[in-house]
Formats: C-alpha cells, sequence, structure tokens
C-alpha cells in the first residue's frame, strides 16, 4: 500500500505586546504573517503578550486588535491572552524538571554582577557560568529555574529568508524558566503558546534571530516538534537606522490622520523587504497571489515616505468618486468645510483628486474654493507678479471681464487668444491668475479652475491680489 503524506496546515502567528499602540514595524509583521497563511490555506493566529504587568494596558490590547481588523488582518480564531495562562506554562516548566533539563539557581544579582565584570575583564562573553547546575538545590523563594543548554554541539535553523543559520550551543547561557516569585518567562511562554495554539511558521523581526536557539531549546526539553522561522529585515529610517519617531510616525493611526489609506499603507510595507519586477501597487488579494515569503531581501528595509506618498496618491486615484469623497469628507470638516457646499462639486472634487498626495493636503488645496484666499505664496508673488506680471493680470482682468459665457471653453479662448498674441509662455499667462484664486501657482487647468468660481467671485479675487501688490 501507497504511504500516504500528510502536510500539516501551515499555521502562523502574529505576538505583539501591549504596551503602545500598533507601530508600522509590527503590522508589517503581522501582514506578512497573515499572507504566507493565507497562501497556504491556513491560520491566521494572535496572540497577546501582556505578562509585563506595569506596561502592559487594555486600550493598547484594543488598539492593536482594533487596527488588525480595520486593515483586513482578521485572525482566524479568537486571540489569546498569556496572562490568563500561567498555569499552562509553570505545567511546561515542571515537565522540564522532571526531564533533568533544568535545576534551581539561587545565585544573587550581586553575585551575578560580579561574574559578568570578571567576564568582561577577561575578554569573554558576559553569561551565566552554570555554577548552580550540579549543586542539587530546591526551590525556594530566593531560587529561579534555568535550563540546562547542551554544554557542546550546535543549534542549525534553516531560515526561510536567511538560509542556514548556526549557533554554538557553548555561547548560549542556561536562561531562567521561572523568576524567584513563580511567574514564567518570555521564553518559556513564548514556546509554550506556539505549541498550544499549533504553530508551525514563526515569522517575526530579525532581533529576534539570537532568541531562536534558546526557543528551540525549550521546545527539545518539552518534546515539541520543530519549526519554521523566518526573520524579517528590521524598519529602517533614511540613515539605515532602526525606524523610529525622529525619522516619521511610527503609528498607523498617525498615518490614517495625516490622510494616507490603509491601503497604500499596506501596499507600503508589503514592499520594505519584498518586491515583484516593476510592479508597484499591490491590494491585499495582490499580495496573496504574488508574495513569496523566500524572496525577502535580509538587509534592513528602509521606510521611504515619498514612496509611500507615490503609492497612496495611486490608491486615491483607484477609488471610486463616491469612495473618495467618502474620504475626503472628514478631512474637509475638519477645516470646517462642507464638502457639498459648492456648485460644481463632483467635478472640482473629481479634478482636485490629484491635486495632493493625501487626503490632508487635498482638503486643504480645496479650501480656496470654498472660502476666501486669506494666504498668498510669498514667493509665486515674487516669481510672478513683478511689474511685468502685475500689467499682464491687470489687461487678463479686463478680458475676463468682457466674458459673457462663464464656461471652461470660452475662458481659455479668451486666454489662448492673449498669450498667442502678446507671444507671451502660458505661465506667464496662468500663475498670476492663479495665485489670485488660490494663493497659489498650483490648480487644474486655468479655464477649469475660473470656472469652478463666479465671474464676479474671480474679478474679486484678482482685485484682491492687486491691492496687495499695489
Amino acid at each position: 500500500m501507497e504511504k500516504v503524506l500528510i502536510m500539516k496546515k501551515i499555521v502562523t502567528r502574529f505576538a505583539p505586546s501591549p504596551t503602545g499602540t500598533l507601530h508600522i514595524g509590527g503590522l508589517r509583521t503581522a501582514l506578512f504573517n497573515y499572507v504566507y497563511s493565507k497562501q497556504n490555506n491556513g491560520l491566521f493566529l494572535v496572540r497577546i503578550e501582556d505578562t509585563d504587568r506595569e506596561r502592559s494596558k487594555v486600550e493598547y490590547e484594543k488598539n492593536i486588535l482594533d487596527t488588525l481588523s480595520s486593515v483586513g488582518l482578521v485572525p482566524d480564531d479568537k486571540p489569546i491572552n498569556q496572562s490568563e495562562r500561567n498555569e499552562i506554562y509553570v505545567r511546561a516548566a515542571e515537565k522540564i524538571i522532571e526531564s533533568g533539563n533544568a535545576y534551581w539557581c539561587d545565585c544573587s544579582q550581586e553575585e551575578l554582577e560580579e561574574m559578568r565584570r570578571e567576564q568582561a575583564a577577561a575578554g569573554k562573553k558576559p553569561m551565566y557560568d552554570g555554577r548552580s547546575r550540579d549543586l542539587g538545590l530546591e526551590r525556594s523563594e530566593k531560587t529561579v529555574l534555568r535550563l540546562a543548554t547542551p554544554l557542546d554541539g550546535e543549534i542549525i535553523v534553516n531560515d526561510i529568508i536567511r538560509g542556514e543559520i548556526k549557533f554554538n550551543n557553548s555561547e548560549l547561557d542556561d536562561l531562567i524558566l521561572l523568576r524567584s516569585d513563580g511567574t514564567p518567562t518570555y521564553h518559556l511562554c513564548n514556546v509554550v503558546d506556539d505549541y498550544e495554539q499549533e504553530v508551525t511558521t514563526v515569522i517575526r523581526g530579525e532581533d529576534h534571530i539570537s532568541n531562536t536557539p534558546r526557543q528551540i531549546h525549550i521546545q527539545n526539553a518539552l518534546g515539541y516538534p520543530e519549526l519554521e522561522y523566518a526573520h524579517l529585515p528590521l524598519v529602517l529610517g533614511p540613515d539605515k537606522k532602526r525606524l523610529s519617531k525622529r525619522h516619521a510616525a511610527t503609528s498607523l493611526e498617525e498615518y490614517r490622520e495625516a490622510g494616507y489609506l490603509d491601503t497604500a499603507i499596506i501596499n507600503t510595507l508589503s514592499r520594505l523587504g519584498w518586491s515583484k519586477g516593476d510592479d508597484e501597487v499591490f491590494y491585499l488579494d495582490d499580495l496573496i497571489n504574488n508574495f513569496n515569503l523566500s524572496e525577502v531581501q535580509k538587509a534592513g528595509a528602509i521606510f521611504d515616505i515619498t514612496k509611500l506618498d507615490w503609492l497612496n496618491s495611486q490608491h486615491l486615484a483607484n477609488l471610486s468618486l463616491q469612495d473618495f469623497k467618502s474620504h475626503l469628507k472628514p478631512f474637509l470638516e475638519d477645516i470646517s468645510i462642507d464638502i457639498n457646499n459648492h456648485d460644481n462639486v463632483e467635478l472640482l472634487i473629481e479634478s482636485m483628486r490629484t491635486s495632493e498626495n493625501t487626503l490632508k493636503g487635498i482638503a486643504e488645496s480645496l479650501r480656496p474654493y470654498y472660502e476666501e484666499v486669506s494666504d498668498y505664496n510669498e514667493k509665486a508673488i515674487e516669481k510672478f507678479l513683478d511689474q511685468e506680471g502685475k500689467a499682464i493680470l491687470i489687461e487678463l482682468k479686463e478680458l475676463l471681464s468682457n466674458i459673457n459665457d462663464w464656461k471652461e471653453d470660452s475662458i481659455d479662448k479668451v486666454l489662448k487668444e492673449y498669450q498667442q498674441e502678446n507671444n507671451c509662455p502660458v505661465p506667464k499667462v496662468n500663475q498670476p491668475i492663479r495665485i489670485a484664486l488660490t494663493g497659489s501657482t498650483k490648480s487644474p487647468s486655468m479655464g477649469l479652475t475660473l470656472s469652478f468660481f463666479s465671474k464676479d467671485d474671480s474679478l474679486n479675487r484678482i482685485n484682491n491680489l492687486l491691492s496687495k501688490i499695489a
């Protein structure tokens, strides 16, 4: 009878600590875990590592879970909290004790510090030297439980991204499994939960590489199966240092408030360490169809705000007009503008869709179409409204005042004729008018821009600017 190979279902997990809001690097990790699981018809799980009682907050946990859900990274089962699973970890520790792979240590903090000072002075790697291994100490209020790490040999990890990684056991100290108060440490909790959640693949940042051999030793002591590992490159700022607030915003909420779409942020994060030819724009379904974990680069991935800006503009352009208006509306409301308070709102909004890269920027660029200009770009005035520019604007005002059919085509015809008759460069004709109408040199085509204002309003705005530069 032919042997049937049974493939185990791929299960990934995202395991954040609720000590702050979900940051960009964490969201990228969650994204890659989600996509990899879905590519393999597997499960994506979430675990809240909230054993740090002082720093863990319920509001941060809620932020993390709400954020994941809002961007489409919905876990396939109810998230678990480590703070509720202490008994499970203690039982696992007792199993390791029974196997002979752990021992009690009563070294004081002072003793450990002195040990490390002596090692550093001797040019050795500071680490616990195993002095309590063979003492046969009993559990007490002063003892911690340590894993008896093998003294020789090596751990080999076949990382999906980085290939073979070797760790010498002689360079690993005997890590603590239970503190003196009986509470479990991060490594023990991590290993036990991965087993209990039936995780098959651990995808996390490269800052966890050094944790991997330690956790494998705990797995071995418990008789747990081997896992797959993939360690992602860190997210870096332009200076190639780990991304922080000095480089850019680090939370999703900050980018949302600045007017970036969730889909654009996800797209940008997917490109941090991975690419697919010349393709740039990806939605979540596209990633599930195209992403390849083994193609992720090893080197740090630079978070480029200009790339996010460009991708956001692409995602904004891909929205239907109604969806675009729906996303834009709250940003206009923030500056006290009713999106519908314009006679030609549909065409106006569509025309201004690409005026800026963010919804917040687009809202600001729309301000002159809803209210009087209160601030002019001084550099633009210097460039386009010297004596010659002022004279041109006065002549144009006269021509515009004689237009009876105040429509885009009629306006463009008058401006083009003036430009040709006077052999005048287009910017010298158009930019003074733009400055008068919007305060800046950016707007849709000139005839269209003027048609968004009434004839009287247009002429009044020109007069206001002329009086300012008189």
